[in-house]
C-alpha cells in the first residue's frame, strides 16, 4: 500500500477516441465505476484525450483538483504515453506518476461484438491501472554526455549521403567501407532511371565531396569488428589491413546496403547469354552487340516465392529502364518483358512505363504456376490474353533478380545488438513512427540495408538518418527514460552473471565491490525490458515503475 503520510489523489481520464472506444464500450458505466475506486478523486471523459483540448483538461485537473497521480484510459501507450507524460510534467506533476490503460486495442477493438463483456474487461484494466498508479514513485530522467562524432557503416549512396549531411552540420564523421572504393552498387550501374543520370558521374561527385571534406575520415577495405558502449559513448574498433583503430563514437548509422541475387540454377543462367540486370548494366555501358535482335526480360526471378516472399520493388523500374536503353543502342531489337505484376510507383516511373510501351517494348503477363522456359534460342511462355503458348526468339535473356541483404548483415546485427527480419534486412524500431531508428538508442538506419530502395529513396533515407543522428550530437547530451533496471537489493546479488548474459542491450556488467562481485546497471544503455529482473532468482533486480509490489497490486486488483 502507498505511504500513509501521502494523500494519494488519482485523476482518471477516459477517452472516447471518437467512436473507436465509445462506439463499443459503455463509457457512462466506466465513469461511474472509476469514481468508486480507491484514491480516485476526479474522473473525466474526453472525446479525444490526445487532442489539445484533452491535454489541457489533464493539466487543468492536476492544477485544480490537486492530483498527484494521473491515469489515462485510452489507446496504446506505445504511441501516446510520451505525450501524456510530458503534459503531466508541464502541469508540475512528475511525469512518472502517470499510468496508461489501453482500453482501445485490448477492449473495444477486440470485443466489438461484445459490448458488455468488453466493458467489464475495461473495468478490470482500469482498476488494475489505478492500483498500480497509487504505488508509483517519482523518477528523474538520466543524463549522459555525447561524443560529438558519428560512425557511418557503409560507403554506398545512403552512407555517403548521411556522411556529407552530418559533416556539413559541423560534426566529425568516420565512414567505414568494406570494399576498396566507395560507391556500393552504384559502381555497377550504367544510367539511373527515370532521369537517365550517369551513375559513375554521380558516384564520383559524391566521392569527391567525401574525400575533400575536412570533417570526414574514410576507412576503405575496413570492417567494424567491435562496438562497446551505448548512445553517446561507443568505443568502436575498426580493422584495416594495417591494423586496428579504436575511436570514440556518439551515434552510429547503418547503411550497409544490399546485393543483387545471383540466380544460380535458374532459367539457364550462365552470365553470357542469360544474364542478370546488374550484368546488363555493364553490357550497356560498354555498348551492346548490334547483332542482338531479340531480348527477353524475365521478372521476379528468385523472389516472391517461398524462400524470398518479398517484392524487391526496384526490379520493374530497372527492367523498363534497361529495355528502353537496349532499344536506343539497337533500334531494331525486339524487347519483351515477361512479368507477374509491374511495380512502377511514382509519377515519373509510370511515365517511363508508358513511354516504353510507345517505343514498342512488349509486355506479357505470366502465371508463376506456369513460368517461362528458357531454351537454346528462344523463351517459351503462355500468353493469357491470347490463350495460347508462345515461342519468343531470344538472342539474350535478362533475369530481374531481387536485392537481398548484405552478406555481413547478421554479423553487424550481433555486433550492434540490432535486429534483422526473416529476410535478413535490418528491422527498424517502428515502420511508421521510427522508420530510420533502431529500437537501440543511438543507432540509425538508411538505404537498402533496411529494404530494397531506389536512388531517390536511398538519398532521402540517408538525409533522414543524418537528421535523426544529429539530434543527440547537437544537444551534446541525451536524456534517457528512468524506467530501467535497478539493483534494489545489493546484498541479495550473488554476482552470478546470468542477467549479464541474457541482457539484449549489453546494459549490465559485473563489478568487484567491497561486498564482492555485484551486478552494475549501465543506466543509459538499459531499455527496461525486464529480462534481468525476471531472470534474477535472488530478486535483487527490479524495474522502476514495474516493481514486484506494483505488479502484485495489479494482480490483487484483478482478483478482487
Amino acid at each position: 500500500m502507498p505511504d500513509k503520510k501521502e494523500d494519494i489523489r488519482i485523476g482518471v481520464f477516459l477517452c472516447h477516441c471518437g467512436s473507436n472506444i465509445a462506439g463499443y464500450l459503455d463509457m457512462e458505466k466506466l465513469e461511474e465505476f472509476s469514481r468508486k475506486l480507491p484514491h480516485v478523486t476526479f474522473v473525466q471523459r474526453n472525446l479525444y484525450t490526445c487532442s489539445e483540448g484533452g491535454i489541457n483538461e489533464i493539466k487543468k485537473g492536476i492544477e485544480e483538483q490537486d492530483l498527484n497521480r494521473v491515469v489515462v484510459a485510452s489507446c496504446t501507450p506505445r504511441t501516446h504515453e510520451p505525450l501524456f507524460r510530458s503534459s503531466c510534467g508541464e502541469a508540475g506533476l512528475n511525469p512518472y506518476l502517470f499510468e496508461m490503460v489501453n482500453i482501445r486495442d485490448q477492449c473495444s477493438w477486440v470485443h466489438m461484438q461484445e459490448k458488455e463483456a468488453g466493458t467489464t474487461k475495461a473495468k478490470d484494466l482500469i482498476r488494475m491501472g489505478v492500483a498500480k498508479a497509487a504505488l508509483l514513485e517519482p523518477q528523474e530522467p538520466i543524463m549522459s554526455k555525447v561524443h560529438c562524432r558519428a560512425l557511418v557503416i557503409g560507403g554506398g549512396m545512403a552512407g555517403m549521403t548521411a556522411s556529407t549531411a552530418l559533416a556539413n552540420r559541423g560534426y566529425e564523421v568516420v565512414l567505414v567501407e568494406k570494399e576498396e572504393s566507395l560507391g556500393g552498387m552504384l559502381n555497377s550501374l550504367h544510367l539511373i532511371g527515370p532521369t537517365m543520370t550517369d551513375a559513375r558521374a554521380l558516384v564520383q561527385e559524391k566521392i569527391d565531396a567525401i574525400t575533400t571534406h575536412p570533417k570526414i575520415t574514410v576507412f576503405t577495405n575496413a570492417k567494424v569488428t567491435e562496438a562497446r558502449g551505448f548512445i553517446g559513448k561507443y568505443d568502436v574498433d575498426i580493422t584495416t589491413p594495417s591494423g586496428v583503430t579504436t575511436i570514440d563514437i556518439g551515434v552510429i548509422v547503418v547503411a550497409t546496403g544490399g546485393r543483387a541475387l545471383v540466380p544460380e540454377g535458374l532459367y539457364g543462367y550462365d552470365g553470357k547469354r542469360v544474364v542478370t540486370q546488374l550484368e546488363m548494366e555493364e553490357l550497356l555501358r560498354k555498348g551492346l552487340d548490334k547483332g542482338i535482335e531479340n531480348v527477353v526480360i524475365i521478372q521476379c526471378v528468385g523472389s516472391r516465392n517461398e524462400e524470398r516472399p518479398y517484392c524487391s520493388r526496384i526490379c520493374c523500374q530497372t527492367a523498363v529502364k534497361n529495355a528502353m536503353l537496349i532499344r536506343e543502342q539497337v533500334p531494331g531489337a525486339k524487347v519483351s518483358i515477361l512479368y507477374r505484376d509491374m511495380q512502377m510507383y511514382g509519377v515519373e516511373n509510370e511515365e517511363m512505363f508508358r513511354d516504353s510501351k510507345a517505343r514498342g517494348i512488349r509486355y506479357i503477363n505470366y502465371d508463376p504456376a506456369n513460368p517461362p522456359r528458357v531454351e537454346e534460342d528462344r523463351v517459351h511462355v503462355y500468353h493469357p490474353l491470347f490463350g495460347r503458348d508462345m515461342d519468343l526468339p531470344a538472342d539474350m535473356v535478362v533475369l530481374s533478380t531481387p536485392v537481398v541483404s548484405a552478406e555481413d548483415a547478421e554479423e553487424i546485427s550481433q555486433l550492434l545488438r540490432v535486429p534483422i527480419d526473416e529476410n535478413g534486412f535490418f528491422l527498424e524500431g517502428h515502420v511508421k513512427l521510427k522508420p530510420l531508428d533502431f529500437a537501440t538508442d543511438g543507432v540509425f538506419l538508411a538505404g537498402s540495408a533496411r529494404f530494397p530502395a531506389n536512388i531517390r529513396e536511398t538519398v532521402a533515407q540517408g538525409l533522414g538518418a543524418a537528421s535523426r543522428a544529429s539530434i543527440p550530437l547537437s544537444k551534446g547530451s541525451v536524456v534517457v527514460e528512468p524506467i530501467i533496471s535497478v539493483l534494489a537489493d545489493e546484498d541479495a546479488c550473488r554476482g552470478c552473471g546470468l542477467c549479464v548474459a541474457l541482457c539484449p542491450y549489453g546494459a549490465l556488467e559485473i563489478r568487484t565491490t567491497d561486498k564482492g562481485r555485484k551486478v552494475h546497471v549501465i543506466d543509459v544503455a538499459c531499455k527496461g525490458c525486464g529480462v534481468c529482473a525476471a531472470t534474477c532468482y535472488q530478486h535483487a533486480l527490479t524495474i522502476n515503475s514495474f516493481t514486484d509490489r506494483q505488479i502484485g497490486a495489479q494482480i490483487e486488483a484483478f482478483l478482487d
